[in-house]
């Protein structure tokens, strides 16, 4: 399958899915936009305080999961902090107040232990492509979803799948546990972006009228929506940015997972000393 136009894209340009950055755009660049179309720029912050499901999955003992990792003390704690990529993992929406019509088909590379986008926000009725960039094969299927079996993909090849509905899909493959992808079915959603690792995003809206701008991150909505009004001139929402987390609240979670994995530390060397 090819990438939509058939070409690279440069970061942060746009159509009415929002050619975001790079490989990205590829993902989501899916209808031309037309010269009426009206660009909306923001940006988003708090990426950093933000926590993958995937990673508090794998620090969980009983999921085996292990580190050669040692935390530094002469490192700051906001620096030892993992945070999202946000030009994938980070999908920024425009929700019209109608339903939308399902885009082309949208290609879903897999490759390096991840998927291109890791969220991706598409009305339902969307065809993905899921292509296979590894040198090895995967085994994807969808959490509890009928329609998406497990299956060998090879390197280089392809598999489809449409989203059935409005709702959130997680798809995982069983070769490789740490894999996760979110796929969010709104019907309302008119275009889609993804930030730069700066945190700047440009959507493409080819129709005026009123919009929600709405981050989502691991399937989820974050941060407060941004209602905005659409007419034929570009926007700049830079200004107001969409704070995705709270720092306060990033280090209080720091602290209190902290907390628990010393006291679970204790209570099993009390049992061991027990026994």
């Amino acid at each position: 399958m090819k990438p939509p136009f058939g070409q690279r894209l440069p970061a942060t340009s746009g159509t009415r899915w929002g050619r975001a950055c790079g490989w990205v755009a590829l993902l989501t660049a899916l209808v031309p936009a037309s010269a009426e179309a009206a660009r909306l720029r923001g940006r988003v912050d708090g990426v950093r305080n933000l926590l993958n499901p995937v990673w508090a999955e794998a620090r969980d003992p009983k999921q085996h999961g292990y580190s050669f990792r040692e935390p530094v003390a002469t490192v700051r704690a906001e620096f030892r902090r993992l945070f999202p990529h946000a030009p994938k993992e980070i999908c920024i929406a425009a929700l019209a107040p109608a339903p939308q019509k399902a885009p082309p088909p949208v290609l879903v590379r897999v490759g390096g232990g991840r998927t291109t986008p890791v969220t991706i926000v598409v009305p339902p009725g969307t065809r993905l492509t899921f292509q296979n960039t590894d040198p090895f094969k995967h085994r994807l299927h969808g959490v509890s979803i009928p329609t998406f079996q497990p299956a060998d993909t090879v390197r280089g090849a392809t598999r489809e799948w449409s989203v059935p509905g409005a709702g959130v899909f997680e798809i995982r493959d069983e070769l490789a546990p740490s894999l996760r992808m979110w796929v969010v079915g709104d019907p309302n959603v008119a275009a889609i972006a993804y930030p730069s690792m700066k945190g700047d995003f440009a959507l493409s809206v080819e129709q005026p009228g009123e919009y929600t701008v709405q981050a989502f991150f691991a399937g989820k909505k974050i941060g407060p929506a941004l209602p905005v009004t659409v007419k034929d001139a570009d926007l700049d929402l830079s200004k107001t940015p969409l704070k995705l987390a709270d720092e306060k609240a990033a280090v209080a979670a720091d602290k209190a997972e902290v907390e628990k994995a010393k006291s679970e530390a204790d209570s099993d060397a009390k049992q061991g000393g027990e026994k």
